[in-house]
């Protein structure tokens, strides 16, 4: 763990790491020493802009930092985290955590040995409606999640259910708990050679269920949970930042329900849940600087983001079984 203020790095300032950058500039607890990008003329307009300087080489970032965030392109994910982690740096990786289920195994046994801190970057863990929800959520029992976005050729290149979909995948784990028994998928191709469209039913071993759908063609955007369980049903608006809950009312007398229709307002009541605003991405890195400073545990470590890839790609093998067609590529993850 480190003492202090914590010197950290951004590899990687595309679209995502951008944000990075900027955020990191005036984090609590943390002193932005720099980052680092392969492509020297983003480099430069990043760094003007922001007024961070632009490390030359990886290495040489590396030799001056504590800890880094990663946000290159996935494929890169295990060089890149591989070289920090044996240097005992610590690491915040985005989704997906690497490429492969060896990738990441390797790198968290690297970890181990090295006492570094891996915190995978899954950001929907701190949306406010999550925050707000996660209180209320008692024994979960049928998620339905709906992830749908207008199509953008960053990360087309690879199935939706690794570039959206895992999204979701960590949180049903999440809002569930325990072990997941078995996955049903289908996928449609449209606009890529990949799967485009993707639905996934993921059973637990407690019995509970989860629905998830992911698709990058949709006219709108829509990021919607919806949790039944047996004290009520929350519906999540993870756009919006907003819930709400409605609970089964404490003095329903069912034998009055037997008798007719009813207005909902007979047997439940609307709950208001609420959380302190915050920008996701803030805040995850807050919590990772706590977490490197030995302040408080890591929200979500680097077996939460292990455990979501394997599931992810257990949903494309599935997917993959049905339509022959898909190209071998497709369990390659996309970029940050």
């Amino acid at each position: 763990m480190t003492n202090g203020n914590v010197r950290i790095g951004v590899i990687g300032a595309g679209a995502l790491g951008y944000h990075h950058v900027r955020i990191l500039r005036d984090a609590p607890g943390a002193k932005l020493v720099g980052f680092y990008e392969s492509r020297g003329e983003r480099a430069a307009a990043v760094s003007a802009e922001l007024g961070v300087p632009a490390f030359d080489k990886l290495e040489e970032l590396l030799d001056v930092v504590d800890a880094a965030t990663i946000v290159v392109p996935t494929p890169a994910h295990f060089a890149v985290a591989k070289a920090a982690l044996t240097r005992g740096k610590h690491l915040l990786i985005e989704k997906p955590i690497a490429a492969t289920l060896a990738e990441a195994d390797e790198l968290l046994a690297i970890a181990r040995r090295t006492g570094a801190v891996v915190q995978t970057g899954h950001v929907e863990r701190f949306n406010r409606a999550i925050r707000a929800a996660l209180p209320h959520v008692e024994r979960a029992r049928f998620i339905e999640s709906d992830r749908l976005a207008p199509f953008n050729p960053r990360g087309s290149d690879v199935a939706v259910v690794l570039d959206l979909m895992i999204h979701d995948i960590d949180l049903v784990r999440t809002l569930v708990g325990g072990q997941i028994k078995d996955v049903s998928a289908f996928g449609v191709q449209v606009l890529t050679p990949f799967v485009d469209i993707a639905n996934a039913r993921l059973r637990f071993e407690d019995g509970a269920v989860a629905n998830i759908t992911a698709s990058r063609v949709s006219r709108e955007r829509m990021r919607k949970v919806r949790i039944f369980q047996e004290s009520g049903y929350l519906s999540l608006d993870l756009a919006a930042g907003e819930g709400e809950f409605f609970r089964l009312r404490r003095d329903v007398d069912f034998s009055e329900l037997a008798k007719g229709a009813q207005a909902i307002e007979a047997f439940v009541e609307r709950v208001p849940i609420s959380a302190p605003d915050g920008e996701p991405l803030r805040l995850e890195f807050e919590s990772f600087l706590a977490a490197v400073q030995g302040k408080a545990p890591i929200i979500v470590t680097g077996e939460d983001g292990r455990e979501a890839l394997a599931v992810a790609l257990a949903i494309v093998s599935e997917i993959e079984r049905t339509l022959p067609s898909l190209a071998a590529g497709t369990h390659v993850a996309a970029g940050a």
